[in-house]
């Protein structure tokens, strides 16, 4: 942007006048590069793996008083000409440990190596320690005097040991060099942070002669302890055999119990199921039977029933009916053979007292419609008796004999019809009044 401000100056002002600013932003460009040099000389910024110490002002913590101060992480500004800045690195340094015929608990000659992890701390006050005895140094000669450090403590803590405690329980050992190693270093502003051994060996051939003893002990325990679980392994061998023998046993007698038990409650079983059959069997039987019965009293009934509709109850009805119809009839028959009679006791009556010729005429008055009705039913009467009248009977020569004649024929045909005797009648009336008309047999239909 200022390149393309001084491109454009000279065509908007004159030559001095551009002359003049670009002069103007010569100094501009060079107050801003200077000011730009100035911080980047005086503006530290400090990483998280390191800590900045700015040395040459005093300050005040409670009653120290201290020529620096210390800024771990974030920026920070030097004062030009009062301060100087150093950098410290607060990164673990490795440290390897070798330590050779140090003299452990009972004069054995031990060689040790291990591994020990230490770093510069990161908070006061271990780290004015470290900033006063290290502050200048190299990372080399700071891990030189960590390491001098480690093996004399490492001395020292082999010298309280023996070979058998060294070998048998590194962690302890380990443990105890931490305990004695960690004072002094944090005496001189480090810090350990891990440490373990690695290898112990020694050079007479103790650790050797303790690990074949002690191998040998191991194997002979070993062997014991196997001869000894051998032994209790047969033993609880047999032991597991008689158990599995008695369970087998016990197992086949409570099989054999649970049969039989299965076996009774199967019989009993089969025997209530049989019992149930015969039972059920009799009572189908039975309800068979009963309705069986029942189905025949029905059927009684129904025939009875039906019979009582279908014949008794017709026939009952029929007789009644006939005797009815024949009550009627006989009335009729009666009350009609009492008329005639009465009429024929009435017409002997008159036939007595009007002499022969009144009994032709009432003869003949009574007789004429009957025999009209006679004569038209001819064909259908059957002759059971016939009666031949010579001629010459009855006193006259011709005409006489030939009414007596037709009084006859037509006497035997009111009979025949009607089952009433005439002339019978007539002579009980007339001569034998004694003896009374026997009534005649009812006609055939």
């Amino acid at each position: 942007m200022l390149t393309t401000i001084l491109s454009a100056a000279p065509s908007l002002l004159g030559a001095s006048e551009a002359e003049a600013f670009i002069a103007l932003a010569a100094i501009v460009v060079l107050f801003f590069a200077a000011l730009l040099l100035v911080i980047k000389n005086v503006l530290y910024v400090c990483q998280p793996n390191e800590v900045l110490i700015f040395s040459g002002r005093q300050r005040v913590e409670g009653e120290k008083v201290f020529g620096y101060r210390v800024i771990r992480g974030g920026r920070a500004i030097r004062i030009p000409l009062f301060e100087t800045v150093d950098r410290m690195d607060l990164t673990n340094m490795i440290i390897e440990l070798q330590v050779k015929n140090a003299y452990s608990k009972g004069g054995i000659p031990l060689n040790v190596q291990g591994i020990a992890n230490i770093k510069v701390p990161g908070e006061e006050p271990l780290l004015n320690n470290t900033l006063e005895r290290f502050l200048g140094k190299s990372r080399e000669e700071i891990m030189k005097t960590a390491r001098e450090t480690l093996e004399g403590n490492l001395r020292g803590v082999l010298a309280t040991l023996t070979p058998e405690e060294v070998n048998r329980d590194k962690q302890r050992f380990a443990s105890s060099l931490t305990e004695e190693a960690e004072h002094d270093l944090n005496r001189i502003g480090l810090v350990l942070d891990t440490l373990n051994i690695q290898n112990i060996t020694d050079e007479v051939g103790y650790l050797d002669a303790i690990g074949r003893q002690r191998s040998a002990q191991i194997r002979r325990s070993a062997l014991i302890a196997e001869a000894g679980a051998q032994a209790q392994a047969a033993e609880q061998k047999w032991l597991n055999t008689r158990n599995a023998e008695l369970a087998s046993l016990e197992a086949q007698v409570n099989i054999v119990g649970k049969e039989t038990e299965r076996r009774v409650v199967d019989a009993q079983t089969r025997r209530e199921a049989m019992i149930a059959t015969q039972q059920a069997e009799v009572q189908a039987m039975i309800a068979q039977a009963t309705g069986e019965v029942q189905m025949q009293e029905a059927r009684i009934e129904q025939v009875r029933r039906k019979l009582q509709a279908d014949i008794l109850q017709p026939a009952d009805a029929e007789r009644r009916r006939a005797e009815e119809r024949a009550k009627g009839d006989a009335s009729q028959i009666i009350e009609q053979g009492r008329a005639t009679a009465l009429v024929l006791t009435e017409i002997a009556a008159t036939y007595q007292g009007s002499g022969a010729s009144g009994r032709d005429v009432l003869l003949m008055q009574k007789l004429v419609p009957l025999l009209r009705s006679i004569s038209g039913t001819i064909g259908d009467l059957k002759i059971d008796r016939f009666t031949v009248i010579p001629p010459g009977i009855g006193g006259g020569s011709g005409g006489e004999g030939n009414v007596a004649g037709k009084i006859v024929n037509y006497a035997e045909q009111i009979k025949a019809a009607t089952g009433i005797d005439v002339p019978g009648l007539v002579r009980d009336r007339l001569g034998d009044g004694d003896k009374r008309p026997q009534q005649a047999p009812p006609p055939r239909r």
